[in-house]
């Protein structure tokens, strides 16, 4: 059995890039955040199925980065190019979820090392894990 986790977007994730899906997308962004919302309340389920990829953990904390797809799109969720970086805390059962971006968003150069100085740059409390 699954654990379910209370998840909540974090301020700098929605003024910076969900805006622009918002806009992008209108309709088809509110269904696709909403399921994304669903899927991390399953967080283990997501690992499990390789959904989301584990970037570093220590004894209470995940770092994880989880790829999706806009609702309606015919696209697979890696050939998309959006990402979602999320933090799990495993005993609160919380997912917060730092940085949703497509990979353009980040410019060129390598996204790893560009996504990984945004969180340095915004979440201090995390800054030490990467």
């Amino acid at each position: 059995m699954s654990i379910r986790y209370s998840v909540n977007i974090e301020q700098y994730a929605e003024r910076h890039y969900i805006k622009s899906f918002a806009k992008k997308y209108g309709r088809a962004w509110e269904i696709t955040i909403d399921t994304l919302i669903r899927e991390l309340m399953s967080f283990d389920i997501l690992l499990e199925r390789r959904i989301a990829e584990m970037i570093t953990e220590n004894a209470n904390i995940k770092i994880c980065k989880v790829e999706f797809k806009i609702a309606g799109a015919n696209q697979s969720r890696y050939g998309s190019g959006n990402r979602c970086i999320a933090v799990v805390h495993k005993e609160a059962c919380s997912v917060k979820v730092l940085l949703v971006y497509h990979k353009n968003h980040l410019g060129d150069g390598n996204e790893t090392a560009r996504w990984k100085q945004i969180i340095k740059d915004n979440y201090s409390e995390y800054r030490g894990l990467l």
